[in-house]
């Protein structure tokens, strides 16, 4: 479905073309970027907000502007395997390509508001400010980059120019094509695999299953991007011991029991208010299947869990990597990434020593970092 809003011309700075799309014999314009394949005629955005057709093309109407910048810890993505300890820029903008009912960024993701766009800066700005952060890499997150494709890219081509590594945070709802000219561009994903079923998809994301499966198996399959999944359990939706079985199962099976699997707590949130909040035990329980069924680094998230919040050596069982929350308490990895105690290897991307960023969050204006470059 797509819908009208305010005006968008071309001469705004924000509007850029976009390759994605096609003509349709009854004049509308069919977006290609994501299996939503929005039909809008001039003047209408998609589904998503930021991807609008004009001038008979679609057009990305947010390059250069986010929701705010912040250096997180890279646990916080969450990724515990790619460099941990390392802080990283975040940055979103607005809209998303799904509609999930339990949102937990909602007031990002759903946003209809120019306003939400608080903050802007071109690609060259926001390496700048990674570089001079000490950020290791520059997250794209908060909502799917996968619908701000062109400003990612461009992101990202300059961050690896200074050696910035990029990280996607997305839900992979995106079409063989355009997924191809992302991954190529990005170093590590956190995709969110948020059930196991089409009817979950369905009902609560407006999506669909199969597309989100075909993204799994092809970064793991055709990239060399470094690969974490999370799964929200939402109790009594995506949370009984079957269906975590079956997803466990089809993660060692279709991606390898390298690959690991977060499983987060959810707080009531945007149409889902009347849910409580998912237990401790679900996690930890999640977490157990997991491991039962194969995949060696499970991790439970949003809840206070040394235990599931840590990494251990799927061989000999040794403590890895303590951590409490995003602070990293214990290494025991070798300058090899291997287990000091037994020297199997842990699969990542990691570094002789560990990042001591900790837990700390801190928001970032990239005016700043404008102004150094003028």
């Amino acid at each position: 479905m797509s819908t009208s809003h305010d005006e968008i011309r071309m001469d705004d700075p924000w509007v850029v073309p976009t390759r994605y799309w096609h003509k349709l014999e009854d004049g509308r314009i069919q977006c290609d970027l994501c299996p939503r394949y929005c039909k809008l005629k001039n003047g209408q955005r998609g589904l998503c907000f930021v991807r609008a057709a004009l001038d008979d093309q679609i057009v990305l109407t947010t390059y250069g502007r986010s929701s705010g910048y912040c250096v997180d810890p890279i646990e916080k993505k969450p990724l515990n395997h790619f460099l941990p300890g390392t802080p990283i820029l975040s940055f979103g903008t607005a809209g998303c390509n799904l509609a999930c009912k339990f949102c937990q960024n909602w007031d990002i993701s759903k946003s209809r508001e120019m306003d939400t766009l608080a903050d802007q800066a071109d690609p060259e700005t926001i390496a700048r400010a990674a570089e001079q952060l000490g950020c290791r890499s520059v997250a794209y997150t908060y909502n799917d980059p996968v619908i701000f494709h062109e400003y990612a890219i461009d992101v990202a081509k300059a961050c690896h120019e200074r050696g910035i590594r990029s990280v996607a945070v997305t839900a992979g709802y995106v079409n063989p094509e355009p997924r191809a000219e992302f991954y190529a561009h990005m170093d590590a994903a956190n995709v969110d695999l948020k059930g196991f079923t089409e009817d979950f998809y369905h009902k609560l994301t407006g999506g669909h299953l199969d597309p989100v499966l075909d993204t799994l198996k092809y970064i793991k399959r055709e990239t060399d991007v470094w690969l974490e999944t999370t799964t929200l359990l939402i109790p009594g939706q995506n949370d009984s011991d079957e269906e975590i079985e079956r997803m466990a199962q089809w993660v060692v099976e279709e991606l390898g029991p390298d690959v690991p699997m977060h499983f987060t707590a959810f707080h009531p949130a945007y149409k889902m208010m009347d849910v409580p909040p998912t237990p401790y035990e679900t996690l930890a329980r999640a977490r157990r299947i997991a491991m039962r069924n194969g995949v060696r680094y499970a991790y439970t998230g949003n809840v206070a869990d040394d235990e599931g919040g840590s990494t251990w050596c799927h061989q000999c069982g040794a403590l890895l990597i303590g951590r409490r929350g995003y602070d990293l308490t214990h290494w025991g990895l070798d300058e090899h990434g291997a287990c000091r105690e037994c020297g199997a290897p842990c699969a990542g991307v990691f570094e002789a020593q560990p990042g001591t960023w900790g837990s700390r969050r801190l928001p970032v204006h990239l005016a700043e970092f404008r102004a150094a470059s003028a």
